[in-house]
């Protein structure tokens, strides 16, 4: 009978603990995958002028969003890049005479992902901004000067 007593325990102790004891291991087993997650981003740069009427063929995905926020004839892309992002890890990308783009990851939901934008030049910062990206959508920046028009930044993401 003497045997039985430290197995009647645990027993014992199993049924008291379990509530509590799955919701913790459950969690410990996401955590890591939470705290890990990337964010994989698209980030193209078009150039958005009064010169001219051409519309690269590449941004017919966006050709409307451009139409209905700006009022420019052209729009030619000038940088197509495809990013992982990691929660605040900025990544810097040079973009045209001296100036960089950074993109950092601020915060991710299910639905949502925060990135903050900011557009560095000559020892300043020309552009800092936040963005909410949710999957499949994509988001427009009007950005600086670039040549005889203006940069657009075109976000997007899926995660």
């Amino acid at each position: 009978m003497a045997s039985r007593r430290p197995r009647e325990w645990i027993i014992y102790l199993l049924r008291r603990t379990s509530p509590f004891l799955i919701p913790v291991l459950i969690l410990l087993f996401f955590l890591p995958s939470m705290t890990l997650a990337q964010v994989q981003t698209r980030l193209r740069v078009i150039q958005a002028s009064n010169v001219g009427s051409t519309i690269d063929p590449s941004l017919k995905d966006v050709h409307g969003q451009l139409g209905s926020l700006f009022s420019f004839t052209s729009y030619r892309l000038l940088k197509d890049e495809s990013l992982s992002l990691s929660p605040n890890r900025p990544v810097e990308l040079p973009v045209h005479k001296g100036r960089s783009l950074e993109l950092t990851l601020m915060g991710q939901r299910r639905d949502s992902a925060e990135i903050r934008v900011k557009i560095k030049g000559e020892g300043t910062e020309i552009l800092n901004t936040q963005v909410r990206l949710s999957p499949g959508r994509t988001v427009l920046i009007g950005g600086p000067k670039h040549g005889e028009g203006v940069a657009i930044l075109a976000l997007s993401a899926r995660f």
